[in-house]
């Protein structure tokens, strides 16, 4: 009886397996026994894996800016000299300038005749003693101009003053060696006279930039 039973039994289960989606891997029940499927499994995505960073956040912070170093600039004694013989001489130039320009107008428009023996003196004495202050001036603004020359404070100042003051040179010289003749052709005398009066001008305007400064 028991062997009729167990007959009746095997011949009734079902053996057939059953056929799944590929992307399910579960276990898939049969009758009387497990089978898994043998789809492959996906890879696993780095890029869930594994955080993105920015390439801003892998930089190693650094030292971006540039530093000059400040160079010390040592002066001579005769450095402080200098100036203050250039300065204090300065302030006779326009005082000069003011004798020269007058007196220089009234042996132009009279003549030497026409004027005054103390204009006569005069001029000549104010002129020699415009000539002498620029010459100083020129010899102590020069020396100190090259030793200061790896200064960077206020240098362009310091070249635009000696430009303006070089040029002023220039012109008093030239105007200077008109003089002579200056008494004698009105065409001559007349460009003595502007090129000096041009020369002050460029010589106060130079001469202002240093005073502003100060």
């Amino acid at each position: 009886m028991i062997a009729g039973l167990l007959a009746l039994l095997l011949s009734t289960a079902d053996t057939t397996l059953v056929n799944r989606t590929p992307t399910d891997t579960a276990p898939v029940p049969v009758s009387g026994a497990l089978v898994v499927s043998s789809a492959p499994v996906p890879p696993l995505s780095t890029s869930a894996a594994l955080p993105i960073l920015s390439p801003s956040l892998l930089r190693v912070p650094g030292d971006t800016g540039t530093r000059k170093r400040t160079r010390a600039v040592q002066y001579s004694e005769w450095y402080g000299r200098r100036v203050a013989i250039h300065k204090t001489l300065s302030w006779t130039m326009l005082p000069l300038f003011a004798a020269s320009y007058y007196t220089g107008t009234q042996l132009a428009d009279n003549g030497r005749a026409g004027v005054s023996s103390t204009v006569r003196t005069l001029h000549p004495i104010a002129a020699g003693g415009a000539a002498a202050v620029f010459g100083i001036n020129t010899v102590t603004g020069v020396w100190n101009l090259w030793e200061s020359r790896r200064d960077p404070a206020d240098r362009k100042r310091r070249y635009l003053h000696s430009a303006l003051f070089l040029l002023a040179d220039a012109g008093f010289a030239y105007a200077g060696s008109l003089g002579e003749n200056a008494g004698n052709d009105g065409r001559i005398r007349s460009r003595h006279r502007n090129i000096a009066i041009g020369s002050m001008g460029v010589s106060t305007a130079g001469w202002l930039i240093m005073l502003l400064r100060d």
